[in-house]
């Protein structure tokens, strides 16, 4: 029980506080991309903790000696003793439910997203088959339209679909920017990303840290792929072709140039130095040590009672070998 109090206290504080800090912080714009994976990391590790909490409140564990059936054995022991006790198995069944249910909706609503998500690409991509017109020396489909828009579809068979207007407004090296831009999305995966971040708002629409997270996350794959685009041209030369798509529509399963138009083109405007690798490479280490603590609290039992053969996960009274038989 220690050990899912300890779960669920880590959950809570790094939903509330971190999210704080990482929203309001400006170092993010420096490095989107390690922004991105710290937004995902602090998601991730919350909806593990509190799954791991469950099963540390279903799952006792227990000394044994001998070989796997005693382990076996010592185990069913246990469970037996923690049904029989006042209230057990409404507390192990409370944790069961917890850690199914957390884990089954966060995965339902992923992959139902995806699913849904592919289906309106693909619908989507049969309209731009009948009216759009493929123009191979860009590497996009064009739309007549008078309303500049530049947007991509990402995942399998994807394409960069521009308008018509798009065309016409921007010169040659702004259209080039705006190209390289979606092909970042389309390189990064960012529909994937996105994808995540929605899922978890699906899941649980309630929980203030997951709404926060999708939209620092759709901010900084735009920055992400925007830093891209700026390789191959100027930060001005980009910074003019997104107020030329600025409110430029898309669909909803696509990824859209003209989005969030007015912090990129002042982060374009007036750039600050990129994170130094060392920082970059801290606070991926960072990261990964958040998401790896709950696991390594979980284990903790089950590692420590290794030299003396324990029955694996979480705290529960003791029942040795000698007991049970």
């Amino acid at each position: 029980m220690k050990i899912a109090i300890v779960l669920m206290g880590y959950a809570v504080t790094l939903g509330v506080l971190v999210p704080l800090w990482l929203a309001r912080t400006g170092w993010t714009a420096r490095s989107p991309r390690l922004g991105i994976l710290l937004w995902q990391v602090l998601t991730a590790t919350v909806v593990v903790s509190v799954a791991l909490a469950g099963l540390a409140v279903a799952v006792p564990s227990v000394a044994f000696s001998g070989n796997l059936a005693d382990m076996l054995q010592a185990c069913v022991l246990a469970l037996r003793a923690q049904y029989a006790a006042p209230g057990g198995a409404a507390v192990t069944a409370s944790g069961t439910v917890l850690a199914v249910a957390v884990m089954g909706r966060v995965g339902w609503c992923l992959a139902a997203g995806l699913v849904r998500a592919r289906r309106e690409r693909s619908r989507h991509a049969e309209v731009l088959a009948l009216v759009g017109t493929r123009r191979s020396d860009l590497g996009v489909t064009v739309l007549d339209d008078d309303r500049p828009a530049a947007y991509c579809l990402p995942g399998y068979g994807h394409r960069i679909v521009l308008t018509s207007a798009t065309l016409a407004a921007l010169e040659p090296r702004a259209l080039d920017a705006v190209i390289a831009h979606e092909r970042a999305h389309i390189r990064g995966r960012h529909h994937l990303v996105l994808g995540y971040a929605e899922a978890l708002v699906r899941a649980f629409p309630r929980v203030a840290l997951f709404r926060t997270a999708a939209v620092e996350t759709r901010r900084l794959v735009e920055m992400a792929a925007d830093d891209e685009a700026t390789r191959g041209a100027g930060r001005l030369t980009l910074a003019g072709a997104l107020v030329e798509l600025a409110g430029a529509g898309a669909p909803a399963a696509a990824l859209a140039a003209g989005g969030d138009v007015t912090r990129r083109v002042r982060r374009l405007l007036d750039p600050h130095p990129p994170l130094r690798r060392v920082a970059v490479w801290a606070g991926t280490l960072a990261a990964v040590a958040v998401l790896a603590l709950p696991l390594v609290l979980a284990a903790g039992p089950a590692v420590a009672s290794i030299d003396m053969n324990a029955c694996p996960l979480m705290d529960a009274p003791t029942t040795t070998r000698s007991a049970a038989t």
